[in-house]
């Protein structure tokens, strides 16, 4: 799991997406991400990740490979560095 506890000062917000784009790049040598991956990557199981997919809510944006209920899902590796540099907590 990609630790995002990155500094988030003012104008650090491009270059701390570069560098989660840049690690998630190099550790899968690819584009996207399935759902396992992601999952792995945020800290949810499987089937957290499923139930948010189904409301619609609470993930990056995702291309969805077909019709049926059971379709290939790929999370693009900049929509899921984007997602992880926004939706961080700042803590005290």
């Amino acid at each position: 799991m990609f630790d995002v506890s990155l500094n988030l000062s003012q104008g650090a917000y491009m270059n701390n997406i570069e560098l989660i784009e840049n690690y998630l790049l190099k550790k899968y040598d690819k584009l996207t991400l399935s759902k396992q991956e992601l999952s792995q990557e945020i800290g949810i199981g499987l089937s957290t990740l499923n139930k948010y997919l189904a409301s619609g809510m609470g993930l990056p944006n995702y291309i969805k490979m077909g019709d049926s209920f059971n379709s290939r899902v790929l999370f693009n590796i900049h929509d899921v560095a984007e997602f992880l540099a926004t939706n961080t907590i700042k803590v005290a």
